[in-house]
């Protein structure tokens, strides 16, 4: 396997994803089309299961996107599932020590360097040299959310194997009793220290729900992600709605016609042919 995301971050570049949490594959079959680099589908906080990562994964396969997953848990059994149907990298939450950031390595990788069992599944079908290259190619993010873990940072990403520190601003300020206060001293150190130990272990900065994109990047941060489908899909259509509802009152001042809503009840004599008319055209 080659997995094109790992290239871009060893040249330095910044890499930039969007977060799937919605079981459809039409989103994650749209959202690769529109040229992230990298998806992450999130299983940690959304109701996904392997069989419907599995239905995400095929449907964005003639995407560049890269594909990872954020697992629930640093666990072995969760990590190899979504491996083994065809992610090119783990994003694995809450590691807050080296003997963590060790197991999540060992998991990854197949023997002897891991202890990831054989049965590629759907990864094999897709490339005949995976078990060889796989070791080498497969991403893998430590998430840094804790005070814990910003303590122990350099011993955590001393572990060779790690690609990323990927922050979590959201559970990192919640767990400083700070939350969402990204302006804060302790939160400014915090991330500070991170960026200055990813330089120190040559381990690339990430970050998810990014506050400020270009703020980040020109902080040190190469892997980011600012939002996710639920966001996306929130925003365009309070965006879409609320200019609809300005265009419309912007007509009616125009015009001096009353909106319909306001107008008093009861059926014209048209209203019944006007309606058969145009119930085929509601996805205009």
């Amino acid at each position: 396997m080659k997995n094109r995301l790992k290239g871009m971050l060893r040249e330095g570049k910044v890499a930039l994803g969007v977060t799937i949490t919605i079981g459809h594959p039409d989103v994650s079959e749209v959202l690769g089309r529109v040229g992230y680099d990298w998806i992450l589908i999130d299983t940690e906080h959304a109701p996904l299961e392997p069989a419907t990562v599995q239905n995400l994964l095929q449907a964005m396969s003639a995407s560049n996107s890269v594909p990872l997953v954020r697992v629930p848990w640093n666990d072995m059994v969760l990590i190899k599932r979504v491996l083994d149907i065809g992610a090119f990298g783990i994003i694995v939450p809450w590691v807050n020590t080296r003997e963590e950031a060790e197991r999540a390595v060992k998991a990854i990788r197949y023997p002897p360097l891991g202890v990831r069992g054989f049965g590629p599944r759907r990864a094999g079908m897709l490339d005949p040299d995976y078990v060889k290259t796989a070791n080498g190619e497969l991403f893998l993010g430590v998430q840094i959310e804790t005070q814990q873990a910003i303590d122990n940072i350099d011993e955590i990403l001393s572990v060779e194997g790690i690609d990323a520190a990927i922050v979590g601003p959201a559970d990192l300020s919640l767990n400083l009793g700070i939350l969402f206060q990204y302006g804060d001293k302790r939160f400014v150190a915090a991330m500070n220290k991170i960026v200055r130990s990813c330089q120190k272990h040559h381990v690339v900065a990430g970050m998810l729900a990014v506050d400020d994109i270009g703020k980040r990047a020109k902080q040190g941060f190469t892997l980011l992600n600012k939002t996710g489908d639920l966001g996306l899909l929130i925003n365009t259509a309070t965006r879409s709605l609320s200019e609809s509802r300005q265009a419309m009152a912007e007509a009616t001042k125009k015009t001096g016609q009353v909106p319909l809503e306001k107008r008093a009840p009861g059926k014209s004599k048209n209203s019944g042919r006007r309606n058969s008319e145009t119930s085929g055209r509601s996805y205009s």
